[in-house]
């Protein structure tokens, strides 16, 4: 069975248009009006071998904080429809990333019940693109975005990063040590067959 999911979000905030293939190739065709964040997304596809494709627009003049939080929460209940009953799969995964200085883990378990542990010794100054202030990234809004992501996927993430320096690597690497666990978590287990990976019998109560 195909794992393709359309989430739609619209609020007197935001405008967002998500369309989710859990079974991709990495492919990430976003119209999103921050630079930071759409290369955030293509890792992101990339590394969890996601399809995801859509648009993202927002009250920008406020500040960033409102989209980039409501697309997680956005992307997340993508996850949540296209898993169904979770039936099928392996439910967690973990990775460990490295990028230069920075180390990066990741652990994600899609049982039913949202909760974050964030852990990531990022600055909060925001990254400026090209000496051009007017295309920094605030970097305060990560945990946003992944509190968002929890709670549309009913999720459990635990994100920390080990060691580093940069919070450019910070970050990178969290997407991609996320991608990653998520992508092992999604992925079909064929040894459960049909079965709900839970002695609960349920994952969506």
């Amino acid at each position: 069975m195909e794992r393709v999911v359309t989430v739609e979000r619209k609020t007197g905030e935001t405008a967002i248009t998500l369309t989710l293939n859990l079974d991709g190739s990495g492919r990430c065709d976003l119209d999103c009006p921050i630079g930071f964040f759409a290369h955030m997304l293509t890792a992101f596809c990339k590394h969890g071998l996601f399809d995801l494709s859509g648009s993202l627009s927002g009250d920008l003049e406020v500040d960033q904080h409102h989209l980039i939080e409501d697309t997680g929460i956005t992307l997340g209940q993508a996850f949540d429809r296209a898993l169904g009953t979770r039936a099928g799969i392996f439910r967690a995964g973990n990775f460990l990333y490295p990028m230069d200085e920075t180390l990066a883990r990741a652990a994600v378990d899609f049982g039913g019940r949202p909760f974050l542990v964030f852990e990531s010794g990022i600055s909060g100054i925001p990254l400026v693109s090209g000496g051009d202030p007017a295309a920094s990234f605030q970097t305060d809004t990560v945990e946003d975005f992944w509190q968002g992501f929890v709670s549309g996927a009913k999720c459990n993430l635990h994100l920390d990063i080990l060691r580093g320096r940069s919070d450019h690597h910070k970050i990178e690497a969290l997407f991609k040590a996320a991608a990653r666990a998520i992508r092992n978590a999604v992925a079909r287990d064929e040894r459960l067959g049909s079965a709900i990976p839970s002695t609960k019998g349920t994952l969506t109560q």
